[in-house]
């Protein structure tokens, strides 16, 4: 099979119809074989009926659908998981994503040898609210992903090849971060592509301001895994051995001092009265903890294995 086109999605029956129509209608322009899943997050309008009836009309329309809303970053796990495509092509269900760049992005992996290509909406159909926060949002996960030829982490459109897809693990809201995660992976071929955004043309947009919080966030986490994830110790082993080293050498330097003011005949005070004994003393205390967590980490070193279990109620 040529192309998987995974496509999540909440709440969004009306744009279903019309972008499956356009999928069929580039796939078999172009003489594709494929296979389109949807991925149904939980919806509670009528998302999964038109699903079914979809697939009723073209077996190529495959669909999975959620107990409970999750989020896009399970919902593209779930699809990355039944994928088996060659090329692996992601796209949002509003019809802002045009089924029109398919075949230059298919292009791009097979013939170029890209490993992901990204899609950029240079040109943007979206308020100041929304794109002056976005350029700041991505100019950061350029700076700290090391990734400097993308210039819209954040883009729906993207193109894989399915070994990428296999080998990385999209959790929690890091959907924003694939590039990052299969750079991580040892996918390094990472590529960009201009691409057409159009404007909402049912429904309204389920993301808010605190995606740019939150994204930060993440994009910490990201960077922390990726340069610490494997050996913790690394960083709370050598964060906590310079916190004990200062209390310890300031409790040294608090008892010489009142060593050397009894030697002297001046006036000194005990050790305990003191409260830089204290904060020295606060000081080796979190050392020893901030050590002690880099030694649990060593242990543990990857997050639970359930992390990506989802109920599923339905799947064709």
């Amino acid at each position: 099979m040529n192309i998987s086109v995974v496509v999540p999605l909440y709440n969004e029956a009306e744009s279903l119809p019309e972008l499956a129509s356009w999928i069929e209608d580039v796939m078999n322009k172009n003489g594709f074989t494929y296979e389109i899943l949807f991925v149904n997050d939980g919806s509670t309008d009528d998302s999964w009926n038109v699903i079914e009836g979809l697939n009723k009309s073209n077996p190529c329309i495959k669909g999975v659908s959620f107990r409970r809303n999750y989020g896009k970053s399970p919902a593209l796990y779930t699809g990355f998981e039944r994928a088996q495509g060659d090329v692996v092509i992601t796209m949002d269900a509003d019809l802002q994503d045009s089924p029109d760049e398919i075949p230059e992005l298919y292009r791009m992996i097979t013939e170029d040898g890209y490993d992901l290509v990204s899609g950029w909406k240079k040109k943007r159909y979206d308020p100041l609210s929304k794109t002056i926060p976005t350029k700041l949002f991505n100019a950061t996960a350029r700076k700290v992903s090391g990734i400097h030829n993308l210039h819209d982490f954040n883009c729906g459109l993207k193109a894989y090849r399915r070994e990428v897809v296999k080998h990385i693990e999209v959790y929690g809201d890091m959907h924003r971060y694939v590039p990052y995660l299969a750079k991580n992976a040892g996918f390094n071929k990472i590529g960009e592509k201009v691409v057409q955004h159009q404007a909402r043309k049912y429904g309204v947009t389920k993301f808010g301001l605190d995606r740019f919080v939150n994204g930060y966030l993440d994009l910490l986490t990201l960077w922390f895994q990726a340069k610490f994830g494997v050996k913790p110790m690394h960083f709370f082993g050598l964060m906590g051995s310079l916190m004990f080293l200062i209390g310890f050498i300031a409790v040294i330097l608090v008892g010489a001092i009142k060593l050397f003011n009894m030697w002297a005949g001046n006036h000194y005070i005990l050790v305990t009265d003191s409260p830089y004994f204290y904060l020295s003393l606060t000081a080796m205390i979190i050392g020893s903890q901030l050590f002690l967590a880099g030694f649990l980490g060593e242990l543990i070193i990857r997050n639970s294995p359930e992390r990506n279990r989802y109920e599923i109620s339905k799947e064709l």
